[in-house]
C-alpha cells in the first residue's frame, strides 16, 4: 500500500488469518455503525428532536469512522509522513470548527468505507495466494522401521519414506521410488491435463494422486518445498513497485503538501478578499477534493489482483516491477533447450549399413551406452528394445565416443570424424542438416550404422511461435547450439531470427542489444541463461516447479512445463497493465474537476467527499478485475490470448 496514500493501516500480523467476508473487515465494521448513528441524527434532525442530541449523534458517527484512519495518521505524521489521511484529519476538524460536524461525519463515514473496501481487496488476493498452502494435506503417511505411521506434514523429514495412496495430496516434494500414477498439478502448474509419473519422477507438494500407490523419498521439508518457497517469494517480492507505482508515488507525494499549501493560500487571500467563513470552508473542500487516494490506491490493488490470479494460471510474477514490464514486453527471445524443446532427446533416425539392421544398430550402441552417462546414452537406451548386454572394458574417448568389447568384437560408437561414415556421409549429412546430433557405430572396425538423435520441439512450440506473431511481437531464437541444428529447428517452428552458438555471456550481450530496439523478454530455463535472464527487461523461467536457479534469477516463472502458459502470461499483464493507466488517469481527471467545482463552490463538502469516495470504490473494482483469468486452452483448439488482446493493447 502507498504510503502517499496514508489509507488505512497495515499493521496485521504476519500469522493473523486473512478476513473472508466483508463483514469481518474491521474498517467495514466501523463504518456500518457510523452509518447507523449517522443515520440516526439525520433522523433526529428531520424530526425536529432536540438539536444537542443530533449533534451528539454526528459527532459519535464521527468518532466511529475517524478511529479507522486517525490513529494511523496520527504515527505516520509522527514518523514525518504526511498522507491522505492527513488531509481527511485536517477536512474533518476544519468542518467541526465550522459547525459542520454532520458534513464530517460523513467524510468520516465515506473514507472508512473506501478503507474497508480496499483492505478486502488486498486480503482477498493475498489470500489466493496463501491459499496455495491449502493445498498441503493435514496428514502424511510415513514408512519408519517398517510400519506405516501418520504424522503432519511439518514432521516430514528429508529422507523420509513417504506413501502416498490414489487420491490422496502429496504432502511435500520428492521423489517417487515405486509406483506409476497419472498426477493432477492443475491447482500447481495450471496444467489440464495429469502427468505420467513413475520411479525416478519429482513430485511436488499439493499434487493430486490418481490410481496408483505410491513410495515418495522426501527431498525437501514442508517449510521449503515447492509451494512454500512460492507464497514466500511472491510475498516478499510484492513490495516491488512497477513503473506506474512510481508514477502514482511521485505525483502524490508532493501532491499533499502541495495541496495543503494551495489551500492554506485559498484560505488566507479569500479571506482578505470575502468573507472569511466562506473562502476557509472552500479551502478545506478543495482540501477534500484534491486527495489522491484513489491515485495511490488504483495501480497496487491492481497489481495485488494481477499477480494473485497470475498463480492461478501457473504464471509466478515477482511483483508489480515485473507485472508492468512484463505487459510492455515487445520483443520475446527463446532458448531454445529446456524451453522450446523438451531437454529430452530422442533417437528420430537409424541408417544402417552391409545388411545391418537397425535393431542391431541399435543394441551395439546400446551396448556402448550402458556403461555411459552422456545425455545421449538414454534417448538410445530408450530406443532399444529388449534387454540389453552391456559391453566391457567400455572407455570413454574425451570430445569423440566411447570404445569397448563384447563377445570377441571390437565396438566403437562416435562422432563423425572420429569415425568414418564411408558409405553413410550421405545419410549423416541428411541428419545434421535435420537438426539432428549423428552418432557413428562400428563394430570390429567395420561402420554398421548411424543414429540420429534430436531434443525434440514441444509440441506446442509452433503455435506459441505464431500466437506470438499474429500477437505483434517480435521473436527471436537464441542457443549454444551449431547454426545447422539451430536453423533447422527454427524453421519447424516458424522463428526466422536465430542467433546460434551463442555462450552464456554471449546470450547477455545480445539481450542487451535487443532492449535498445524493444523492450525485451528472455525465456529460458534458468541455469545457463541466467545472465541473459537477469539482463533482459524481463526474465522468464522455463518449468520453474523445483529449478531454484529459474525462480531466483528470473522476474517471472512459468511453474508447468505447458508454453503456452507464456502467451496467457504476456495477454494477462497486457490488460493489467491497460487496468492500470485506467486507474492512474481516471484518479487524475477526478482531481482536475472537482477542484474547480469546490474553488467556485458548486461543489459543498458532503458532495465532494461523495463523488471522491465513489471514485475510490471504482478505481478499486476497476483494479480487482485484473483479477479475472481464463483457463489455458485445450491443446488442438483455435485459442490465441495473445491476439484476442492486441487490437485493444496500449499503443506501441
Amino acid at each position: 500500500m502507498s504510503e502517499a496514500c496514508g489509507c488505512g493501516s497495515d499493521d496485521r500480523n504476519e500469522g493473523e488469518q486473512e478476513p473472508e467476508r466483508l463483514w469481518e473487515i474491521t474498517e467495514l465494521r466501523a463504518a456500518a455503525a457510523a452509518g447507523v448513528v449517522l443515520l440516526a441524527g439525520y433522523a433526529v434532525g428531520w424530526s425536529g428532536g432536540p438539536h444537542v442530541v443530533e449533534i451528539g449523534l454526528y459527532a459519535l458517527a464521527l468518532a466511529i469512522g475517524a478511529y479507522t484512519f486517525v490513529p494511523s495518521t496520527l504515527r505516520r505524521l509522527a514518523q514525518g509522513k504526511i498522507g491522505v489521511g492527513t488531509l481527511m484529519t485536517i477536512a474533518a476538524v476544519g468542518a467541526v470548527i465550522l459547525g459542520e460536524v454532520g458534513e464530517a461525519a460523513m467524510l468520516a463515514f465515506l473514507f472508512s468505507i473506501s478503507e474497508g473496501l480496499e483492505e478486502y481487496s488486498l486480503a482477498r488476493t493475498r489470500r489466493g495466494l496463501r491459499a496455495l498452502l491449502a493445498l498441503v494435506p493435514d496428514e502424511a503417511t510415513v514408512l519408519r522401521d517398517g510400519a506405516e505411521i501418520t504424522i503432519p506434514p511439518a514432521e516430514l523429514r528429508v529422507g523420509d519414506r513417504m506413501l502416498v495412496k490414489p487420491g490422496e495430496r502429496v504432502a511435500t516434494d520428492g521423489t517417487i521410488t515405486s509406483g506409476r500414477t497419472a498426477l493432477d498439478v492443475s491447482a500447481i502448474t495450471g496444467e489440464s491435463v495429469p502427468v505420467e509419473a513413475g520411479p525416478g519422477s519429482d513430485v511436488f507438494a499439493g499434487s493430486i494422486n490418481g490410481t496408483g500407490v505410491l513410495e515418495v523419498e522426501v527431498t525437501s521439508s514442508a517449510a521449503d518445498n515447492s509451494l512454500a518457497r512460492i507464497v514466500a517469494i511472491v510475498e516478499a517480492e510484492q513490495s516491488r513497485k512497477g513503473a506506474s507505482q512510481r508514477l502514482a508515488d511521485r505525483i502524490a507525494k508532493p501532491l499533499v503538501p502541495a495541496i495543503m499549501v494551495a489551500a492554506a493560500l485559498i484560505a488566507a487571500i479569500g479571506s482578505v478578499l470575502g468573507d472569511p467563513l466562506v473562502w476557509i470552508e472552500r479551502a478545506l473542500v478543495v482540501l477534500v477534493a484534491a486527495s489522491p487516494c484513489a491515485l495511490a490506491i488504483s495501480v497496487p490493488v491492481t497489481v495485488v489482483a494481477a499477480i494473485g490470479a497470475a498463480s492461478k494460471l501457473g504464471v509466478l510474477v515477482k511483483g508489480g516491477a515485473a507485472l508492468e514490464a512484463l505487459g510492455a514486453v515487445r520483443t520475446v527471445a527463446l532458448d531454445k533447450t529446456g524451453t522450446l524443446t523438451a531437454n529430452q532427446p530422442t533417437v528420430i533416425d537409424v541408417a544402417t549399413t552391409n545388411g545391418n539392421s537397425r535393431d542391431h544398430v541399435l543394441d551395439v550402441a546400446a551396448a556402448l551406452e550402458a556403461r555411459s552417462e552422456h545425455p545421449l546414452a538414454a534417448a538410445i537406451l530408450a530406443a532399444t528394445e529388449g534387454p540389453v548386454q552391456p559391453a566391457e572394458d567400455v572407455e570413454a574417448v574425451t570430445g569423440a565416443g566411447l570404445l569397448g568389447h563384447r563377445d570377441g568384437h571390437r565396438l566403437r560408437l562416435g562422432r563423425p570424424g572420429w569415425l568414418d561414415p564411408g558409405p553413410l556421409s550421405e545419410h549423416v549429412a541428411a541428419m545434421q542438416a535435420a537438426g539432428a546430433t549423428a552418432v557413428l557405430v562400428e563394430d570390429n572396425g567395420q561402420v554398421i550404422g548411424a543414429v540420429a538423435v534430436r531434443d525434440e520441439l514441444r509440441p506446442e512450440a509452433a503455435q506459441v511461435v505464431e500466437h506470438l506473431r499474429r500477437g505483434g511481437y517480435q521473436v527471436a531464437m537464441l542457443t549454444g547450439d551449431n547454426q545447422a541444428t539451430a536453423q533447422a529447428l527454427a524453421r519447424q517452428v516458424g522463428i526466422d531470427t536465430v542467433h546460434a552458438d551463442l555462450r552464456p555471456e554471449d546470450k547477455a550481450a545480445l539481450i542487451g542489444q535487443l532492449r535498445q530496439r524493444s523492450s525485451t523478454a528472455m525465456v529460458g530455463d534458468g541455469v545457463n541463461d541466467a545472465p541473459a535472464l537477469a539482463t533482459a527487461d524481463l526474465g522468464i523461467a522455463m518449468g520453474a516447479m523445483g529449478t531454484d536457479v529459474a525462480i531466483e534469477t528470473a522476474d517471472v516463472a512459468l511453474m508447468g512445463e505447458d508454453l503456452r502458459h507464456l502467451t496467457q502470461a504476456l495477454a494477462h499483464a497486457r490488460r493489467a497493465r491497460r487496468i492500470m493507466l485506467q486507474n492512474v488517469g481516471l484518479s487524475l481527471g477526478l482531481i482536475a474537476v472537482l477542484i474547480p467545482l469546490a474553488l467556485t463552490g458548486v461543489l459543498g463538502l458532503a458532495a465532494v467527499v461523495a463523488v471522491h469516495e465513489l471514485a475510490e470504490i471504482v478505481v478499486i473494482a476497476n483494479g480487482v478485475r485484473a483479477g479475472r483469468t481464463k483457463p489455458l486452452a485445450q491443446p488442438g483448439r483455435d485459442h490465441d490470448p495473445v491476439a484476442e488482446v492486441a487490437a485493444s493493447a496500449i499503443s506501441r
